[in-house]
């Protein structure tokens, strides 16, 4: 089944040779064509067809290697294509493009760092430049307060990193990534080695933000259940194939089947996901393990 530009909100399961139903040109912020990725002779993946509307919510899984941070390394223009092109809100991917943010992997800071709070945050406003002016100063602590207060952040927003939980450093990191008012958000497993409660909390907030802000965001994670109730689309990536689609069009019994050729079985309980590999040994956090 190809890809063409029709209305927005239609979608159709792509395989990797095709391409999935995507927004009009006007309409997408995120554009990939033809794209490829390889490192030597081996490919992640290639004949990548890819198109996101403002406030789309798309969920990129796979397996370990498969390309998923890799995609978005491509997006920060931190990484070339081996082929193909992207667009970027309207442009070639760049290093330090404000429309676009960013939000990392969960991960633990040194007790002993003395950053604070609201200095990681104006990190992501103006951490590569100086020299702002007494005006530009009072701007950009506004707009820092006003991202602290929108991830819920403000009573700890002046305390040492270090000594943060993780999910309130995730918090931050989401406010940092929000603070240029991106068009587009890059997520990159952000809900990693927090607890259930937090990953609410922060799955919660991306999604108010592209609610409120039309933000399209790309959420690299190893488990969907977590931002199901939120995912417009899927890309799942696997040995170089890949389907895009609406959850229930690519989380089947059959899609991840021909993707991992082997039988692979997909449960739904409860409002979740539960994938598990009826002979290879499968099960859902290994094939949604990055």
């Amino acid at each position: 089944m190809s890809e063409t530009d029709s209305d927005p909100g239609t979608t159709a399961v792509a395989d990797g040779t095709g391409h999935g139903t995507g927004p009009a040109a006007g309409d997408a912020v995120v554009r990939l064509r033809e794209a490829a990725l390889g490192f030597g002779a081996r490919t992640l993946w290639s004949g990548l067809d890819l198109d996101v509307a403002p406030g789309e919510f798309v969920a990129v899984l796979g397996p370990n290697g498969s390309g998923k941070t890799s995609l978005l390394r491509v997006l920060l223009g931190l990484q070339p294509l081996s082929a193909g092109s992207a667009l970027v809100a309207g442009s070639p991917p760049g290093r330090g493009n404000e429309r676009v943010g960013h939000v990392p992997q969960q991960r633990a800071m040194d007790r002993g760092l003395t950053l604070r709070g609201r200095d990681l945050v104006g990190l992501g406003l103006d951490g590569h430049r100086w020299g702002l002016g007494l005006r530009g100063l009072r701007r950009r602590r506004r707009r820092i307060t006003e991202a602290i207060e929108s991830v819920g952040a403000r009573h700890y927003a002046d305390a040492p990193v270090g000594t943060l939980s993780g999910g309130e450093q995730q918090r931050l990191r989401v406010a940092q990534a929000l603070i240029g008012h991106p068009d587009v958000l890059l997520c990159d497993e952000p809900l990693a080695s927090l607890d259930p409660a937090q990953q609410r909390v922060v799955a919660e907030l991306i999604d108010r933000r592209r609610r409120e802000a039309d933000t399209a965001v790309l959420f690299v994670t190893h488990e969907i259940n977590p931002v199901l109730p939120y995912v417009d689309k899927v890309l799942y990536l696997v040995d170089g194939q890949f389907r895009v689609g609406t959850p229930d069009e690519v989380m089947t019994s059959e899609t991840l089947s021909e993707l991992y050729r082997s039988r692979v079985e997909v449960l739904r309980v409860g409002g979740q996901i539960h994938v598990a590999g009826a002979q290879s040994g499968l099960c859902e956090d290994e094939v949604h393990h990055s």
